[in-house]
């Protein structure tokens, strides 16, 4: 006989594979159109199998756009995003947590309420910003901001933090450790999981923006791929096909990076902190 427990669980990943099937049914729909013949993109009913694979869509939709031209572009605006993401919010979310000091928990709070205020509000403020300095028509609006912190991942990685014990701090501070060596040799590898859950955080958001490239990008040598998905859309019509095969090489990277940090990702989120 099946005991309560086991019925739980059962049920649990019947409801998680269901799930799953639900949220990865966009994705397998736009690979499956992205190797059908345009002929079958729109037939009715469905076709979820390709009849032939079109394996030629991929060829035709790189050399349609300058895709790899876009994809250097994208690359560099997500990493240097990314590592300044990386460098900055964990010192800040470390002083924030850690170290006493005045106006400390008045700077946090500031920092919670500027996440609750719409990026539309900001978006006019800052391109006036970025056009005194001369920076519109270049990546530098996309990529400066994030070396001076973002409050999302800083109160993530300050909440990390919070739950590291106190007394690894007491010792190293016995020992004659300074602040800074607290931090880089003692704090931040144990924070790592979590600095990695905001750099994977980051790269994805800075990946597939579409509104920053849009706003502050004028040359077409300097577009994302984001902005070169619309050149596959013209006035006689979309080409679905290419569309759909750049769209499965720009959502390749991020699976793949996520599969590679899914470990550290986790521990990120779930906050473990130090056991023992």
């Amino acid at each position: 006989m099946v005991k309560p427990a086991r019925w739980k669980r059962l049920f649990a990943h019947v409801v998680l594979v269901m799930m799953s099937v639900f949220f990865m049914a966009p994705f397998v729909w736009m690979l499956s159109t992205s190797l059908k013949p345009i002929t079958q993109v729109f037939a009715y009913p469905p076709e979820w199998i390709p009849r032939p694979f079109e394996w030629s869509n991929y060829v035709k939709a790189v050399n349609y756009i300058p895709f790899w031209t876009y994809w250097n572009n994208t690359l560099l605006i997500a990493a240097a995003s990314t590592a300044g993401v990386v460098l900055s919010c964990p010192i800040v979310a470390y002083s924030m947590a850690r170290l006493q000091w005045a106006g400390r928990n008045v700077l946090f709070m500031v920092t919670v309420a500027v996440m609750m205020i719409p990026g539309q509000v900001t978006m006019v403020p800052l391109f006036l910003i970025f056009r005194e300095l001369n920076w519109v028509g270049t990546p530098l609006p996309l990529i400066v901001p994030h070396f001076f912190g973002v409050p999302f991942y800083i109160f993530l990685m300050r909440q990390f933090f919070m739950q590291i014990p106190k007394d690894l701090e007491d010792a190293a501070r016995i020992d004659g450790a300074s602040e800074w060596r607290i931090y880089w040799n003692i704090m931040l590898p144990l924070a790592m999981p979590a600095a990695l859950t905001t750099g994977l955080f980051q790269f994805m958001a800075s990946w597939t923006d579409f509104l920053g490239p849009l706003l502050y990008l004028k040359d077409q040598k300097q577009y994302t791929l984001s902005l070169g998905l619309q050149q596959f859309q013209s006035e006689l019509g979309t080409e679905w096909t290419m569309l759909m095969a750049v769209s499965v090489m720009m959502t390749l990277p991020i699976i793949i990076l996520f599969f590679l940090l899914q470990k550290r990702f986790i521990q990120g989120i779930s906050f473990s902190g130090v056991k023992g």
